[in-house]
């Protein structure tokens, strides 16, 4: 038991804004690997992943709206 308690800490550790990216944009994409699967949800705090969702979700489409009235324009 131990063991997966240090494991557990050791991920919560590591768990870092640039992790919380890489795994916000591998969830876009849909893949991700099992190591960072475990290392998501092995912390607690679920927070700063669904922030990062909303605001790439919000980007997203922000992005395509941007992208189509160019084209529209261009055209």
């Amino acid at each position: 038991m131990s063991e997966q308690h240090n494991k557990t800490a050791k991920a919560i550790r590591k768990t870092n804004i640039l992790h919380v990216i890489l795994s916000t944009l591998a969830a876009a994409v849909g893949v991700q690997s099992n190591r960072n699967r475990e290392r998501d949800f092995s912390g607690n705090n679920l927070l700063p992943y669904i922030i990062a969702g909303l605001i790439f979700t919000g980007l997203f489409v922000v992005g395509l709206i941007l992208w189509v009235q160019h084209l529209l324009a261009s055209t």
